[in-house]
């Protein structure tokens, strides 16, 4: 979406809670003491809104000048399209910054999907290797992300500065304190640190700032009619040819919005009328259901996500 379809004009006063420029400041502290403590950081960058948020904090974090630090998407190849035509456009073209895509070539030539194998066995081999191969490959000793501890559970135990082995393993008892906000960013060569600058903000600050400072995002975000199939809760779209219907399956037009992104066939989209930012942000204050309720691979074993923190998944 460009920055005409907040449903509001540049300039316009959005009201805003006071403490978002509190968020802002610690985050924006956070992306700087990493650009001074690491030698080769990187940002991982999925093209939903929390990495768009954190793009945009990186900006303002160096400007005038560009970010000093590149994007890493790993890019599963099973994304919405509007997921990469957006990369494409927006943060190569437009703001002109290195961006890194990190295919797993092995699994795609292997045919590996999501309805032959199962989210479980297709996030590790389409997501988890790629990016342990890519932070080895380029030597990146902390790889920033847009995790929150308020999403999931597992990522709730996670510090802003995440210790992680040579493995990328993590272990959640054996972290580093953060006491007075003082962040250890010592390491061994080899070792990488995972940093969460949005650990503290909830969905409904990042929408409330995606507002205020009018970050383009892609526009599934926003309700508009889709073509969709059900399977059990999940509303699923229909991005490409490659999706496969099961006997008795007929797509129909509804319209739905995203709350997450990820790969289409695994990512759930929500039944909604919030055609714009601020129509997000309302929903939102109303809704009481959780925002990762149509991600399978959050779903596919108990403590799944954690699980997969554990073996190297961000």
């Amino acid at each position: 979406m460009d920055r005409t379809q907040s449903g509001r004009g540049r300039g316009e006063a959005w009201p805003a809670p006071p403490h978002l420029d509190a968020l802002e400041s610690e985050a924006i502290h956070i992306l700087r003491e990493v650009a001074a403590a690491f030698e080769n950081p990187v940002l991982l960058y999925s093209i939903g809104k929390d990495s768009s948020v954190l793009l945009h904090l990186m900006r303002k974090a160096f400007f005038p000048g560009k970010p000093p630090i590149p994007l890493l998407h790993i890019d599963s190849t099973w994304e919405f399209r509007e997921m990469t035509e957006f990369r494409e456009r927006y943060a190569r073209q437009e703001l002109g910054l290195r961006v890194i895509v990190k295919i797993n070539e092995e699994g795609r030539a292997a045919g590996v999907n999501p309805f032959d194998y199962g989210s479980n066995a297709y996030t590790e081999v389409m997501r988890t290797l790629p990016l342990k191969e890519a932070l080895t490959e380029y030597g990146f000793d902390a790889a920033i992300g847009g995790g929150r501890r308020d999403e999931e559970r597992s990522r709730a135990k996670e510090r802003i500065f995440s210790f992680r082995d040579r493995s990328h393993r993590w272990d959640p008892r054996n972290q580093r304190p953060e006491l007075w906000s003082i962040y250890n960013t010592w390491r061994r060569p080899g070792e990488c640190l995972r940093v969460f600058p949005l650990s503290n903000w909830t969905e409904l600050d990042v929408w409330q700032y995606i507002a205020r400072e009018m970050v383009p995002l892609p526009e599934l975000y926003l309700a508009r009619p889709r073509p969709v199939v059900q399977r059990g809760h999940d509303l699923i779209v229909v991005d490409d040819e490659r999706m496969r219907l099961v006997e008795g399956e007929h797509p129909e037009i509804r319209t739905v919005r995203f709350r997450t992104l990820g790969c289409y066939p695994v990512t759930g989209a929500v039944e909604s009328a919030a055609a714009t930012i601020e129509q997000v942000v309302q929903e939102l204050i109303e809704t009481r259901h959780s925002e990762r309720q149509g991600r399978a691979i959050d779903r596919d074993e108990a403590c799944a996500m954690e699980r997969k923190k554990r073996e190297g998944y961000f």
